[in-house]
């Protein structure tokens, strides 16, 4: 059973509405008492950062309009109410360049989307019981 105790919010920000949906779907499944937010890219996110929330972990797509992953990840790492999230990137990328870049950038963990809901639930499942990074 995932630790509750440590993760009470979650934001999840990608700009493809069924990676979000299904993201929710199964986090809600597996710790219902997380509060689950969203954002549809970097900009979006940051607004609602700046309105005194802070997550206790952000998931982050890499490819989005306006403010991108890499752009959203060095942006927060600069914001002294932000930086200390631990932030996993989940995306479509499996490249190497991206991982080193991400990491670099101060991200946890990456995270290349599955490709089962599954998978999906496992990987969200270790990454609550705080397994993976």
């Amino acid at each position: 059973m995932p630790d509750r105790s440590k993760y009470t919010s979650v934001l999840l920000i990608d700009d493809d509405i069924d990676d979000r949906m299904i993201f929710g779907e199964v986090l809600k499944e597996l710790a219902p008492d997380i509060n689950y937010h969203e954002a549809i890219n970097g900009e979006d996110a940051l607004t609602k950062l700046g309105r005194d929330f802070t997550p206790d972990l952000i998931f982050l797509d890499l490819n989005m309009p306006r403010i991108n992953g890499k752009q959203f990840l060095a942006e927060i790492r600069q914001i002294d109410h932000l930086k200390h999230i631990p932030v996993i990137i989940y995306t479509t990328s499996s490249h190497d360049s991206d991982k080193k870049e991400t990491r670099q950038l101060g991200a946890s963990y990456f995270l290349t989307k599955p490709n089962s809901l599954h998978e999906l639930t496992h990987t969200l499942s270790r990454i609550l019981q705080q397994q993976l990074f």
